[in-house]
């Protein structure tokens, strides 16, 4: 199933201003089926977000989400993702230099960067931004995953949008589990959205209406479906390699009989051939390995 509203990869602002599309890859490749789509842009430089911005407009993005809240090394320390949290002066030049392009602009971020409490400055601080939505990861970048969600913060974070921004939308992101969850915090906080991320990992069918149990066939008509996908983009233009895919073996074989003994000969594949063939039984690992 599909969500509602779809996010591009995260995308590094200054990298494309000083190196073009080399630089990003693929990460801001739609196609015609993710609609409305929106742009996810980092970096901490206002004069490269503002290109970019006006790039993604080009583009036919609906919006753009600045990520103030990832806690990768390399973006917090070249003042992005969550390193934003401690600029909050250039956050809000960052902002500014987004909305020259006229798309809608959001953010995502965090708590705080290392403590909780943390979290009503800083969020103060961006809801005076007059931005379209707000997306809260529900931890410090300090927590990274490693605890669970503050759920028990959400009544008084909507508090806060309410009194200085009620204009701005209020998502929520952090341990939901699929739509039915998130549906459930709608109605139990009043927010007006969830964002789903690792939760994907745990269920490919997290975005479905209606929950039910998936079987082999289904699953591994998923993992059809996304080595086809793989091999129609992998261009000599813009080639993609192949051991990333295995990261989502474990998502789509796993729950049936036979599971693990599949998932481990999948690991030992080369190529996207070699996984349909072990897939279809014509190959012994031993052979996908020579092939």
């Amino acid at each position: 199933a599909a969500p509602d509203l779809y996010f591009s990869e995260f995308t590094n602002a200054t990298g494309w201003a000083h190196a073009g599309g080399k630089a990003i890859g693929m990460r801001l490749v739609k196609t015609d089926d993710e609609k409305p789509i929106v742009a996810q842009l980092w970096g901490a430089v206002p004069e490269d977000m503002a290109k970019l911005v006006a790039h993604c407009k080009e583009l036919g993005f609906d919006g753009v989400d600045i990520n103030m809240g990832c806690p990768d090394a390399s973006a917090v320390k070249a003042g992005g993702g969550a390193g934003m949290i401690l600029s909050p002066e250039n956050a809000a030049n960052m902002i500014a230099a987004a909305k020259t392009s006229g798309l809608p602009i959001s953010v995502k971020t965090r708590l705080g960067y290392s403590q909780v409490d943390e979290w009503r400055a800083w969020l103060t601080h961006i809801l005076q931004q007059d931005i379209e939505n707000l997306t809260i990861h529900l931890r410090t970048k300090k927590e990274m995953s490693k605890v669970e969600a503050h759920f028990e913060l959400i009544d008084a974070i909507k508090k806060l949008r309410d009194e200085i921004a009620p204009q701005t939308l209020l998502t929520i992101n952090g341990d939901i589990r699929d739509r039915e969850h998130g549906l459930q915090l709608v109605k139990t906080h009043g927010i007006d959205g969830i964002m789903i991320g690792r939760g994907i990992f745990t269920n490919p069918f997290a975005f479905e209406h209606e929950s039910r149990l998936h079987n082999r066939e289904e699953l591994l008509d998923l993992l059809t479906l996304q080595l086809d996908l793989h091999d129609l983009w992998n261009t000599p233009e813009q080639p993609r390699k192949y051991d990333p895919l295995k990261r989502f073996f474990k998502i789509y074989v796993r729950d049936f009989e036979g599971a693990a003994e599949l998932r481990d000969k999948l690991m030992h594949t080369k190529s996207t051939d070699e996984v349909r063939a072990v897939l279809e039984g014509r190959a012994r690992p031993s052979e996908a390995i020579s092939k």
